[in-house]
């Protein structure tokens, strides 16, 4: 079976606006450069979206409100003809040390498993350094992007010796270079 290479994206901040653990459909803003950075990912990549989600575990919002948002979202990228092949999320609190939030391989796990990919010719693209910490103890290059809560956490990935492949400031340009790199 022939292994296929994947983009392993978080959500908010990555290609939502992050607006404080968004989960209202009327909150929904895709971030400028997404659709165009996925259109040039499309051909050469599959979509997984792997997300932390800890404000369900803190009670902000249900299980049933995340899919209904993510849902949306799905909605809104097929519509410029971008699949995502599946979501994963962490429902979690950090505290409760479970085994499925990032930087905890345990999505990227299941999808090798189910999908055959080629994690050295993935990539994990996120705006926090546990997307990059993830990516790496996967086995996959990374991208750490500046939008969303990542220009806060920039100096963090210095502290903690994190280093992605790439740093940029936007998911157009994270695509593009991603390309070139092929």
């Amino acid at each position: 079976m022939r292994k296929i290479k994947a983009i392993l994206l978080d959500r908010d901040g990555t290609l939502i606006e992050d607006k404080n653990y968004t989960y209202k459909v009327e909150d929904f803003e895709i971030l400028p450069g997404v659709i165009e950075g996925l259109k040039i990912l499309n051909e050469h990549f599959l979509f997984f979206i792997i997300t932390n989600q800890s404000g369900i575990g803190r009670g902000y919002y249900t299980e049933k409100d995340f899919h209904r948002f993510n849902e949306h979202l799905i909605n809104y990228l097929e519509g410029f003809n971008l699949k995502i092949e599946e979501t994963y999320f962490c429902p979690h609190i950090k505290e409760m040390n479970c085994d499925c939030r990032k930087p905890k391989t345990k999505f990227i796990d299941l999808i090798q498993l189910r999908y055959n990919i080629d994690l050295k010719s993935s990539w994990m693209i996120g705006d926090h350094p546990s997307d990059i910490e993830f990516g790496i103890n996967s086995g996959c290059r990374t991208v750490y992007l500046t939008s969303g809560h990542g220009d806060k956490h920039l100096q963090e990935l210095k502290v903690k010796h994190i280093r992605p492949t790439l740093i940029l400031d936007n998911f157009l340009k994270a695509a593009t270079k991603i390309v070139q790199l092929i």
